[in-house]
């Protein structure tokens, strides 16, 4: 469990499942994410991705959304990416930043990463703002980067973050 300072991160469980489809179900979530017709069996693929580590958000007792990260096993492109999607009810209120943060934090301290990268959509402007007050500077647009739910290909954004970068 890794403590924030308005949220805790813990590991997901089966019980999460429909709180985590339920807010991949939201129009401000899902335009953003992907998961077909049946979420909570998307989110459940996602889960079992042993390549994957998911935690679950809370806030006030409460899921409020999901972080993962994927760490590059090689010694010389070593690096963690991580992704995240919260409850609209909570943009705006700092969840994020303080979910981004304390994720980073536990990266860098506890499993020696010194780079971390985020891809959100480039039309993602309020992701962006986020992941920039935590210190993820901007890298360059990745074009035609990933497919939408329309099925037409959208670009994304290349942040990175240096251990010694990470914002309090």
């Amino acid at each position: 469990m890794l403590r924030g300072r308005s949220v805790i991160l813990r590991p997901v469980t089966d019980a999460d499942v429909p709180a985590l489809a339920a807010i991949r179900a939201t129009a401000e979530v899902r335009r953003w994410w992907r998961g077909g017709d049946d979420l909570a069996a998307a989110v459940r693929a996602e889960l079992a991705d042993d390549d994957l580590i998911a935690y679950a958000v809370e806030h006030d007792e409460r899921v409020i959304g999901l972080v993962q990260y994927y760490a590059d096993p090689d010694p010389d492109y070593r690096h963690a990416a991580l992704d995240i999607y919260l409850d609209p009810a909570v943009h705006g209120s700092g969840l994020g930043g303080d979910t981004i943060r304390t994720l980073a934090r536990h990266l860098i301290a506890a499993h020696g990463h010194h780079r971390l990268t985020i891809d959100p959509a480039a039309a993602n402007t309020a992701a962006i703002r986020a992941y920039a007050k935590v210190g993820f500077r901007p890298v360059g647009i990745m074009r035609r980067y990933e497919r939408g739910e329309d099925g037409t290909w959208h670009d994304a954004l290349l942040m990175e973050l240096l251990a010694d970068e990470l914002a309090d």
